[in-house]
């Protein structure tokens, strides 16, 4: 995700670890290229030169901390105002809850509420989705078919107009589950009848969280929608879509900080396994090339069963191709190689592009191999 900010952002610290002594020029040399690697991102003008001035102030004048050259604490500096930019993320917990799910037509969000689902689904909770989307045609045929896939209840009337009337028979059908999504209709946020009447489901569901999704596409007109969105039911938490298809993806998540909106998750592929818990530090780390050895532990601890692994064989020196393949398994399960890949410190380190999908075909080769054995 992000790929060409990512490598703008690695070149211009690459740039700067070149550099024979840190003075002002070569600090003013790091600011401009921060600068249009993140405008060539659609961020707003406005944030980038506040990010630009915190940058030269605090390389010019802080002193650094013992132990710490003067470069390794202007990279300091400009991993923390990153973090900064991106503001925050929401606290998302595994508890009883409802969930009231927002966004505009066409911003992904009945996909994503299934990917939500799933997601908790992993996380051990009893979890049932609600289509209250009555406008759209086809709506609850498509979250119930993904719902079904992972085996999550989902209710809804295709035959019924009144959003409100099937939420209600909703709370109802699903009251042994611990936690509930309900999936909205797409609308714009300055239709006011769509906006009341997510203002009285909110009301009846006693929404514990009210979540945005956003197309990433938007760029920075997410802050107008976002702001929009959150006068009238108070948006909690933010949802970025398409993370992978636009060059706007900087935009969007920057203009959802300026509205003081947490970002609580990514969505950045097509499967149902494609939605990220944002993390600000994780994220910038990767951006930068440090990778984020904590978000691969997560996904490594949910892909990989214990009992699969036998350590003391394998200290042996005894490695079969049964053990192998459950290592393929348990790899495919953390999700595509290239983000698997962007969670490792590779620095400025970078693969041709077709090298992962390269891999990723051979690895499955692998695979269909062993299972005709």
């Amino acid at each position: 995700m992000l790929d060409n900010l990512s490598s703008s952002l690695k070149d211009a610290l690459k740039k700067l670890a070149g550099k024979t002594v840190v003075d002002r020029a070569a600090v003013d040399d790091l600011v401009k290229d921060l600068q249009r690697a993140l405008i060539s991102s659609d961020v707003n003008v406005k944030l980038v030169m506040e990010l630009s001035k915190a940058i030269r102030t605090r390389s010019l004048e802080e002193e650094p901390p013992k132990g710490m050259n003067v470069r390794e604490h202007v990279l300091r500096i400009v991993y923390q105002e990153l973090v900064r930019l991106v503001w925050t993320s929401t606290e998302v917990r595994l508890e009883p809850q409802t969930i009231l799910m927002a966004g505009l037509q066409g911003s992904g969000k009945t996909t994503t509420t299934a990917k939500l689902a799933r997601y908790f689904q992993k996380k051990g909770m009893k979890v049932g989705v609600i289509c209250a989307d009555t406008f759209r045609p086809g709506a609850f045929d498509q979250i119930s078919t993904l719902c079904n896939k992972i085996n999550v209840p989902c209710f809804g009337n295709p035959q019924e107009k009144d959003a409100l009337k099937i939420t209600r028979e909703g709370l109802a059908a699903l009251k042994e589950q611990e936690l509930i999504i309900v999936d909205t209709q797409g609308r714009h946020a300055l239709e006011a009848d769509l906006i009341k009447e997510i203002i009285d489901l909110n009301v009846l569901t006693r929404a514990t969280h009210r979540w945005l999704v956003i197309d990433a596409a938007l760029g920075q007109q997410a802050s107008e929608q976002a702001k929009r969105f959150h006068e009238a039911i108070g948006i909690d938490g933010v949802i970025i879509t398409k993370m992978d298809g636009t060059a706007k993806g900087g935009g969007a998540m920057s203009a959802v900080a300026e509205t003081k909106s947490g970002i609580a998750f990514i969505g950045s592929g097509e499967t149902i396994e494609d939605l990220e818990r944002f993390d600000p530090d994780g994220f910038i780390s990767r951006l930068l090339g440090m990778g984020d050895l904590k978000a691969l532990v997560e996904r490594a601890n949910e892909a990989i069963n214990p009992e699969d692994v036998d350590v003391n064989a394998m200290m042996k020196g005894k490695f079969t191709l049964r053990d192998m393949y459950k290592q393929l398994e348990a790899l495919n399960k953390m999700g595509p190689l290239k983000q698997i890949m962007g969670m490792l410190p590779l620095g400025n380190m970078q693969l041709p592009e077709g090298v992962y999908d390269v891999t990723s075909t051979k690895m499955v080769r692998y695979r269909i191999i062993m299972d005709s054995m």
